[in-house]
């Protein structure tokens, strides 16, 4: 058996890479003997064409944007029209310098013929996708659609785009384009069901932008949550309640349940409850409950707010005061009612306006204890009176 012999398998390492660095150079291992110098001066000798063209290339790029400079004027040319003048002439620049230089290193005519097809296909593409968001910008702002649906129209077109770049440019050096799709079709199934929650999420935030139901800045009501609409993106809905607390909750749960848009008119009602004593003047006491609310800035004007009789009660006279408020000032509706409710208090209060609570007067009789219950004085808080008497003064009163 033959031993391994570890230098001359190092050796015909170092033979291998020295005979591949030749090849590369441009050489032909036909040869006896390897020409290290003819290989370097005909590596020289390419290097200065290659170097000359470039110059060459790069010259005449410099020309064209100095005329484009001088003739802005001229042309009436703005500075959006300029950077995408040079963006072109920059990426023509690129292009032809690559294929000058694959010319020069030996390469052959059909990969530099795919080569600037591929750069066409690909310069197409780049233009088409650049202009596309002015357009899509100008048919939204026509339909008068919000900024999320447009960034979600940009986002497709730009995916389109893309792929068929992909594709055009795959196309040049011989990929079969049908054989690619059928597999990303394959693949993009096995992905849809592995993520069937995200696609809902996906599509119910689709049909959210377009239905236009809510937008951002909307106060919503959904099931126990209330808050403003601070954000509609392709997966969640995300709200922000009373306590300053971001809510993120599903697409797909937001398109399934019952939305309340409060915002969604100009003016929004309210209403809050008051109650007077039985023997309490009806008219005067609405009198004091709507001056009370115009004075109120929050409130509006008109329509004007009034206050009605919900009920009669067994202890008093039930009002229901409705009043109407800005959008704006949804969010603070707890503390407009609580502020409401303390002013038509202290206005029966300045109008002699009784306000009825229930309450318990008990009278000791000789040791036996005797409840009254005191009607005309109904509400709810509860008061007791304890009345003690001596025996004397039990006597008296007989």
């Amino acid at each position: 058996m033959k031993s391994f012999d570890i230098a001359e398998f190092f050796q015909k390492i170092v033979r291998d890479l020295y005979e591949s660095v030749y090849v590369s150079l441009g050489g032909s291992l036909d040869d006896q003997t390897l020409n290290w110098a003819e290989r370097g001066v005909a590596l020289a000798a390419t290097a200065l064409k290659i170097v000359i063209l470039l110059s060459i290339i790069g010259l005449v790029y410099w020309l064209l944007v100095y005329c484009v400079k001088r003739t802005r004027a001229f042309l009436h040319l703005s500075t959006r029209h300029v950077k995408i003048v040079r963006a072109n002439l920059r990426y023509a620049w690129l292009v032809v310098s690559l294929l000058a230089v694959m010319t020069q290193i030996g390469m052959k005519a059909d990969t530099i013929t795919a080569t600037a097809k591929a750069a066409a296909w690909a310069g197409f593409y780049y233009v088409l996708w650049s202009t596309s968001g002015q357009m899509i910008s100008r048919v939204l702002k026509h339909y008068e659609l919000n900024a999320s649906i447009e960034q979600l129209l940009k986002n497709l077109i730009l995916v389109v785009i893309f792929v068929l770049a992909l594709a055009s440019i795959l196309a040049q050096f011989g990929f079969d384009i049908v054989s690619l799709v059928a597999g990303l079709g394959i693949v993009g199934l096995a992905v849809g069901f592995a993520a069937q929650s995200t696609l809902a999420n996906f599509i119910a935030g689709i049909t959210i932008l377009v239905e236009q139901s809510f937008q951002v800045g909307d106060w919503i009501r959904l099931g126990d949550t209330e808050g403003r609409v601070v954000k509609i993106s392709l997966r969640a809905t995300q709200i922000l309640d009373r306590d300053n607390i971001i809510i993120i909750i599903p697409n797909s749960t937001v398109s399934s349940s019952e939305v309340t848009n409060l915002t969604s008119k100009k003016m929004i009602r309210f209403d809050v409850s008051a109650r007077i004593a039985l023997e309490a003047d009806i008219t005067k006491a609405r009198t004091a409950i709507v001056k009370t609310l115009l004075k109120d800035e929050v409130i509006l004007k008109h329509p004007a707010p009034m206050a009605t009789v919900d009920h009669i009660g067994e202890y008093g006279v039930h009002f229901i005061v409705r009043f109407w408020v800005a959008p704006l000032s949804v969010a603070r509706i707890p503390v407009i009612k609580e502020n409401i409710n303390e002013k038509i208090k202290r206005a029966f209060d300045d109008a002699g306006i009784a306000i009825p609570y229930p309450h318990m007067r008990l009278i000791a009789d000789d040791g036996v204890l005797i409840a009254e219950r005191v009607k005309s004085k109904p509400s709810s808080q509860t008061t007791v009176d304890m009345i003690e008497e001596t025996p004397e003064q039990a006597a008296k009163k007989n």
